[in-house]
């Protein structure tokens, strides 16, 4: 049998790969950005937050979206568009437009991880999900250690606006292959017979709408406890993930007085910790461990909790001035993050009644980088006012307390949610 999902797979990963070099590109250029128009640590914090605005305001009528016409002609709009706000940001003058164009590339991504989730779940088996999930998660990982030393290059070659050309580029050839390559499974030529039987009776997501409309099936869904269980823990995770992807390379730069090559390099390391965690834990361990017949629920709330239980290691970096005794803390802390996550980001796929993953998977997604909003500004201001990163490491490990609260208490079973018109 040919595996042509697998394809698919390696597409959705590479798209998220381009998604965060958009995105880490603003934390490389954070000391020139800063020395260039003077400013403070907390009108920095708001900047690294601007894309987040309009990405999280988005994210739910982005889901509605992805259910109402699907995930091809939303992303394949969406990779143009963010091409587009990508060069804007290397080209225009002033703050100003710089954070209108940063809000622009917010809304053009919007899309990426509710469409990536929405797509595994229509190429994928349930005993595949794992796998195919931390394929795309981790991309999210690998980008910092492939585009955080990359752009931290061209910045010091061409200045900061050089980083976000060079991003144009790969995200202009991105826009280009997806376009030419993403189907879905009803619709792809390339696809075999077999293979199709294959992932539909392993228990893929069927295509098409939801019965019932966007307003009510949206509104169902906000009273679910099980969806809200999954949306706290999974936000709880973003304050720190996006603590971390902001305000790393900035707090090696500031508090540790490294040059912006050298904060690139140790950047790298718990992101490349990340990265392994994310596919051996998240992914491939998940689903070996299901396919060996031990309970799904248990296996993946099991290693949901420990992978968050072991982010609270962020708080360790609060108690030293040493630049390695800090990484090793917060690789610590990324790397459980990061193979909990895939696990999170399976779930919608999971529990979603018939034709609205990507609502589930963008009301999780909206709270989530509302925490993407909030996380750089409390830093940034943290850092500013007591002239440290160390209370700001705290307040991530307060969060992610919540969060693990939140998935043992409310997110109970991983079954299917019975859609409204079932239950009317």
């Amino acid at each position: 049998m040919k595996k042509r999902r697998w394809s698919i797979a390696v597409l959705l990963a590479v798209g998220i790969i381009i998604n965060y070099f958009d995105r880490t590109n603003m934390s490389v250029a954070t000391k020139p950005l800063m020395s260039e128009y003077h400013l403070t640590d907390g009108q920095m914090g708001i900047l690294l937050s601007a894309f987040g605005w309009s990405y999280a305001l988005l994210q739910i009528p982005i889901g509605a979206l992805l259910d109402k016409i699907g995930v091809k002609w939303l992303m394949r709009v969406g990779t143009v568009l963010w091409t587009v706000a990508t060069l804007m940001t290397a080209i225009v003058s002033g703050m100003g437009l710089i954070i209108v164009s940063r809000i622009l590339l917010g809304a053009a991504e919007a899309p990426a991880f509710p469409g990536a989730s929405k797509a595994t779940g229509y190429w994928f088996p349930r005993r595949e999900r794992g796998l195919a999930t931390s394929a795309f998660d981790a991309a999210a990982k690998v980008s910092n250690v492939l585009g955080v030393p990359l752009i931290a290059w061209a910045v010091m070659q061409w200045s900061w606006r050089g980083g976000f050309i060079l991003t144009t580029v790969l995200s202009l050839l991105y826009a280009i292959a997806y376009w030419i390559w993403y189907r879905d499974p009803k619709e792809d030529k390339k696809l075999s017979k077999e293979e199709y039987t294959y992932i539909v009776d392993g228990g893929a997501q069927e295509t098409g709408e939801a019965p019932g409309g966007i307003a009510k099936n949206l509104g169902y869904l906000l009273s679910s406890r099980k969806v809200w269980g999954l949306t706290i823990g999974f936000s709880a995770y973003g304050y720190s993930f996006y603590l971390l992807l902001t305000w790393l390379p900035g707090y090696l730069e500031n508090q540790m007085h490294m040059s912006v090559l050298k904060s690139g390099w140790y950047t790298v390391i718990p992101w490349i910790v990340a990265t392994i965690a994310d596919i051996v834990i998240g992914g491939w361990l998940v689903d070996y461990l299901i396919n060996k017949g031990f309970n799904a629920t248990k296996v993946r709330k099991s290693l949901l909790v420990i992978g968050m239980i072991m982010g609270l290691a962020v708080a360790g970096a609060a108690f030293t001035n040493n630049p390695n005794v800090a990484i090793v803390f917060i690789s610590i802390a990324l790397g459980g993050l990061a193979f909990s996550a895939p696990i999170g980001w399976s779930i919608p796929a999971l529990i979603a009644p018939k034709g609205t993953v990507g609502t589930v998977g963008s009301i999780m997604n909206f709270f989530n980088n509302i925490m993407g909003i909030i996380a750089p500004i409390v830093t940034g201001f943290i850092a500013g006012s007591t002239g440290t990163f160390g209370l700001g490491f705290l307040v991530a490990a307060v969060v992610l307390i919540i969060g693990i609260l939140s998935y043992l208490f409310l997110l109970k079973d991983l079954e299917q949610i019975k859609s409204p018109t079932v239950t009317s």
